[in-house]
């Protein structure tokens, strides 16, 4: 996997005063624009293109906030953070996920040891985290996408509001429910990436890995008919369940992000627990057409090449498809959370990589 560039993206002063260029989690292409989201808060970005003479992106600003309190309600409302972890675009929808993850307090050097015992033990959960949102995209007068509360009968609409998120879904589930009470980074459940194709969802789980195994979860939701703002999830197949798990052999690697490709699925492997590498892009083939519950072994994988990491930065967190001309190949943007001090640009910005992946 060669890098072939890389691109500034630009925020505005109030991203970077909440520094959400430095947590950036998700990433995904519509058209000439970037939405792009960071953990530390309950908003998406919308970044634009400025191409260069070759027609190549040469960088990303103009941003946009949109912040999902607007559009959707909140299980915790607008000032809590939603840690969303992954961005799919299909179909005319834009959908953010978050981690549905609980998370134990983190020990920081100023605290003496009884204090960080004390913050060992604790456990906190954030009600924000543990939704799936879909908002209706436009195109604006300007012809970029926009995201809008209602579009004719379409409707901004959210999963997770009372006791019926993903994870709820998975409380009876045989490998994944005794993992509910264990926070992100003990592997517990954790979400780092969503993909859209069609009318399913594939959410692809960071944590647990199960004896080297990542998880990968299905679902189709739909508009609940009692309120449009809610989703629910529907039957799968004719056996009714909501929800498919596929376990995926990826060398003892959790799921980072997922993005489309036809009928594949690109994914962002890294380390489950609190570890800087290894980082890859594997390919699953056909993934759109498993109608079943399914046991994906490496050899069902394409391994396609290896990313950089950092010592306790430069963590990729997001892929996406960039379609722009050039050479043979697919054209992967990655965007890292805790980006190195080299990655960050005078003008406030942060550098994200190009690579290109063989066809």
């Amino acid at each position: 996997m060669n890098v072939e560039r890389r691109v500034e993206l630009r925020f505005a002063e109030e991203s970077r005063e909440a520094e959400t260029h430095t947590n950036l989690s998700a990433v995904r292409q519509d058209g000439r624009c970037l939405w792009v989201a960071g953990d530390e808060t309950a908003t998406v970005e919308r970044l634009t293109a400025v191409p260069g003479e070759d027609g190549r992106v040469t960088g990303y600003g103009g941003q946009r906030t949109v912040a999902l309190a607007d559009l959707v309600p909140l299980p915790a409302g607008r000032d809590e953070e939603a840690d969303i972890e992954g961005l799919a675009c299909a179909g005319g929808w834009l959908w953010a996920i978050g981690s549905h993850s609980l998370k134990r307090k983190r020990i920081k050097p100023e605290h003496d040891a009884a204090k960080s015992r004390r913050r060992l033990a604790k456990i906190v959960r954030e009600d924000n985290r543990f939704i799936l949102a879909r908002l209706p995209l436009v195109t604006g007068d300007d012809g970029l996408p926009d995201v809008v509360r209602q579009d004719g009968d379409r409707t901004a609409a959210v999963l997770g509001l009372n006791k019926d998120s993903i994870t709820d879904l998975l409380e009876d589930d045989p490998h994944l429910a005794p993992f509910l009470a264990i926070p992100s980074k003990d592997n517990g459940i954790d979400i780092e990436g969503v993909a859209a194709h069609g009318d399913r969802i594939y959410v692809g789980l960071r944590g647990p890995v199960l004896r080297g195994w990542a998880v990968l979860i299905e679902i189709r939701p739909g508009t609940d008919p009692a309120d449009p703002r809610r989703l629910r999830p529907l039957p799968l197949g004719d056996d009714g369940a909501l929800y498919r798990t596929h376990f995926m052999d990826l060398g003892g690697l959790g799921i980072r992000d997922l993005c489309p490709h036809g009928d594949d699925l690109l994914i962002l492997t890294g380390p489950s627990m609190d570890l800087d590498g290894p980082v890859r892009v594997v390919r699953w083939r056909n993934a759109a057409r498993a109608d079943a519950p399914e046991i994906v072994t490496s050899g069902d994988l394409e391994v396609l090449g290896d990313l950089p990491y950092g010592d306790g930065d430069d963590h990729a967190e997001g892929i996406a498809v960039l379609d722009e001309p050039g050479g043979p190949g697919i054209r992967l943007l990655v965007v890292y959370d805790s980006p190195a001090p080299a990655r960050l640009t005078a003008d406030g910005g942060v550098l994200a990589d190009v690579v290109t992946l063989g066809g």
